[in-house]
């Protein structure tokens, strides 16, 4: 894989391109906002710390769609976050025309790309992009599950998570209903060798 590009510099988008760096399994990132000169610092953050992490992959950042060219994937973190009091709802209509807009800006430069789709409501704006795109089925998805396992577990108390390390307790959290998060989440536990 040559080519992936982030689109939403925020801290979901900042990460994905951080922590995809340090894997070291793709040559070049182009980080993408609407704040192109915010996407540019971040980048270079995390390209300078190629040499002291030992990774080859190289990073820019940038606001021009043009420069996401040949994209083999891209990951859509683009959106409004969540205000208190907000639903995730209540980001339908606003982050749909934005991850529709975003869909329609990369398919001009790239040509079918795997999307994956972070943004919120995420099964909604999953569908957005792939109506949007016309890409087959095989080519967008939506991400989610493992932050809410890692939230599920952080907030274990800390003989729990004590009681993981002896016994390498391993918990996997299942969402209530699979079309929306939802605030109650079953853990299920058990023991591995």
């Amino acid at each position: 894989m040559s080519k992936v590009t982030v689109v939403g510099a925020g801290n979901v988008g900042a990460t994905v391109a951080n922590v995809l760096a340090h894997r070291d399994i793709v040559k070049e990132i182009v980080l993408l906002d609407i704040q192109g000169n915010m996407a540019k610092g971040k980048a270079l953050d995390t390209w300078q710390q190629a040499p002291i992490d030992y990774y080859s992959t190289y990073l820019r950042g940038t606001d021009n769609y043009a420069e996401t060219a040949g994209s083999d994937i891209v990951v859509i973190t683009a959106g409004v976050p969540r205000k208190p009091g907000m639903s995730r709802d209540d980001l339908i209509s606003t982050n749909a025309k934005i991850v529709n807009s975003v869909t329609r800006s990369i398919l001009e430069h790239s040509k079918a790309p795997i999307i994956i789709v972070v943004s919120n409501p995420l099964d909604v704006m999953t569908y957005a992009a792939f109506k949007t795109a016309g890409l087959p089925a095989t080519k967008v998805f939506g991400m989610a599950g493992i932050l809410d396992t890692a939230r599920y577990r952080a907030f274990w108390p800390r003989p729990c998570r004590f009681l993981q390390r002896i016994f390498r307790l391993y918990s996997w959290v299942v969402t209530a209903t699979p079309w929306c998060h939802c605030p109650g989440i079953l853990p299920l536990r058990g023991f591995l060798s």
